[in-house]
């Protein structure tokens, strides 16, 4: 009788172990698809536009014209993003607190513009001139800072006026030639313009993702089995390195078919990565997006909210001027069309369309990565086409507006879905 028993309980274990097994396996090839679509349906939507987007606009673009995706433009097209991308990674910290800086065009410019006058025309070293113009750019958001914690002016109302006040500090310092030529053979010239990371960097570099999500992955689950909670299936997050490994190996590849990797578009990634750590791994970006969330509770819970709002308009405005920096070396001039037009415009619609909520809480700096990519890709392809400037804004102007649909949508579906 107890032989019959015992062999009972042992069919049955065995039982068990393989629909565990099975449990396992179905988590491993459909988990991450079944996990996807829930995402998706509770208003997580995640980089999913962004790269239906560049999906839609690479077939469009490149049956109009094949030259979009050739690899000399397509290098061509980093080189742009780099400068506005800069100013958008400014424009996510304030953001995610729910507020705006208008004027982040304009603080380019005046960058760009300080920097001329200080390098060429005073003859200052052009490292004392860039430090010069980042801590203005670090001034003025201190002083937009000011105004919102002690005055309570909204961010609209201070940034909107500062927008004027730099403008016209940019014409001051400019004064009437308008415009400043920077030498050509300069390092910061040759940055803007020509320098190209090796093949063989740039191919090493595109192996640090997919290295790095393993390593992550790697530690959370080891991290999770310790405390007995469920785990991503080790089979889907090799899968998941292995296919951006690819993925940004072939880019790399095609790349170097033409120029290769501009290093001023490897900075612009080096400052998100950088950006990306400090919002999702310090003290200070979980306040960041606390505060953004709910001021007042985060205030209950011991943060500083007025500190967090200083440092968030002074990084928003300091990178605002590195981009007017780098924008003069791309034109290799300081004038004063400098940080005008649609730079505004594309900062922050790259933030937006990147993922980044106007409503606050919610955002990543990877956000101003693929955003960018998205603006300067239509209008590439735009100016490719010898379509007009007016025809550009108005068509740039309708992205933005499906990307605020699209995230008003989705918040609107997280808050049904208890995920707001």
């Amino acid at each position: 009788m107890s032989q019959n028993v015992s062999d009972d309980n042992s069919r049955g274990r065995q039982q068990l172990d393989r629909s565990d097994e099975r449990v396992r396996h179905d988590e491993g090839i459909l988990g991450m698809a079944h996990g996807f679509i829930d995402r998706v349906r509770s208003g997580d939507l995640g980089m999913l536009p962004v790269a239906v987007g560049l999906i839609v606009i690479s077939i469009v673009f490149s049956a109009l014209n094949p030259v979009f995706l050739a690899p000399n433009n397509l290098v061509n097209l980093l080189f742009d993003c780099a400068t506005v991308g800069v100013i958008s990674l400014g424009i996510i910290c304030v953001l995610v607190l729910g507020e705006i800086d208008l004027s982040v065009g304009s603080m380019s410019g005046l960058a760009s513009a300080t920097v001329g006058v200080l390098w060429v025309n005073m003859g200052w070293p052009v490292a004392g001139a860039i430090i010069a113009a980042l801590l203005l750019g670090a001034c003025v958001g201190l002083l937009y800072a000011t105004l919102y914690n002690r005055l309570g002016m909204p961010s609209f109302i201070a940034t909107l006026a500062g927008l004027l006040a730099l403008l016209g500090m940019q014409l001051y310092i400019l004064g009437a030639s308008g415009s400043i030529n920077l030498p050509y053979a300069s390092p910061l010239v040759r940055f803007g313009q020509i320098l190209i990371m090796p093949d063989w960097l740039s191919h090493a570099l595109a192996l640090v993702p997919g290295l790095v999500m393993i390593g992550k992955g790697l530690s959370t689950m080891r991290q999770r089995q310790a405390a007995n909670l469920s785990a991503q299936p080790l089979g889907a997050l090799i899968l998941k390195a292995v296919v951006l490994t690819v993925a940004l190996e072939l880019a790399v590849f095609y790349l170097n078919l033409g120029r290769g990797v501009p290093w001023m578009f490897a900075l612009f990634v080096a400052l998100a990565v950088i950006l990306n750590y400090a919002l999702t791994r310090t003290k200070w970006g979980r306040s960041m997006f606390a505060v953004g969330g709910n001021k007042e509770a985060a205030r209950r819970s011991g943060i500083n909210v007025k500190r967090i709002y200083m440092s968030a308009f002074m990084l928003c405005s300091t990178l605002a001027a590195l981009g007017g920096i780098l924008s003069a070396s791309r034109l290799a001039s300081s004038s004063q069309q400098a940080g005008t037009g649609d730079v505004n415009l594309n900062a922050i619609a790259a933030a937006v369309i990147g993922g980044t909520s106007l409503f606050g809480g919610r955002g990543s700096a990877y956000s101003a990565l693929l955003g960018i990519i998205v603006i300067q890709a239509i209008s590439n392809g735009l100016t490719l086409l010898n379509l007009s400037s007016s025809l550009r804004y108005m068509i740039t102007g309708g992205v933005l507006a499906i990307a605020v649909i699209v995230d008003s949508l989705a918040r609107r579906s997280r808050v049904s879905h208890g995920r707001a």
